[in-house]
């Protein structure tokens, strides 16, 4: 079975490991590991939606916001004093049928902190339209 003995006017016995059942359980294992899985990973059944990168389509009536890497805010190209300024320029805007978009251009440096506090003055503003802009990626990661 597990081992063979040998011949009996030999005298001496063989000690090879016969494999056989150490692949058969192997065998049994992979069975159970292979109908075992697609029930683990179980997942809510979602029809996601397809990415498209779309060219923006600079339009007339869109707002440009930017934040340099010192924090400072420029509506389209206009340096604001303070997020109170930026907060009146949302507003009056805000009132505009159809609400124009703001497009939010930030430096690489610029802290989250100072992109996030714009983002609210945004939203307080009453505008609903928010977009980053961005560079494209041509493959080149670290470089500036």
């Amino acid at each position: 079975m597990a081992m063979s003995v040998g011949d009996a006017d030999e005298g001496t016995s063989m000690s090879d490991i016969n494999t056989t059942p150490l692949v058969d359980v192997m065998l049994v294992l992979l069975i159970i590991f292979l109908i075992t899985i697609p029930v683990i990973q179980k997942s809510v059944k979602l029809d996601l939606p397809k990415a498209v990168n779309i060219p923006t389509q600079t339009k007339p009536e869109n707002i440009i916001v930017a934040v340099d890497a010192a924090g400072n805010i420029y509506w389209n190209e206009k340096r604001m004093s303070n997020r109170n300024d930026l907060l009146e320029r949302v507003k009056q805007s805000a009132v505009i049928k159809p609400q124009p978009e703001i497009h939010i251009r930030a430096d690489r440096e610029t802290r989250y902190e100072a992109v996030g506090r714009v983002i609210y003055t945004i939203q307080r503003g009453g505008l609903v339209k928010v977009g980053f802009l961005t560079e494209p990626d041509h493959g080149i990661r670290g470089s500036r």
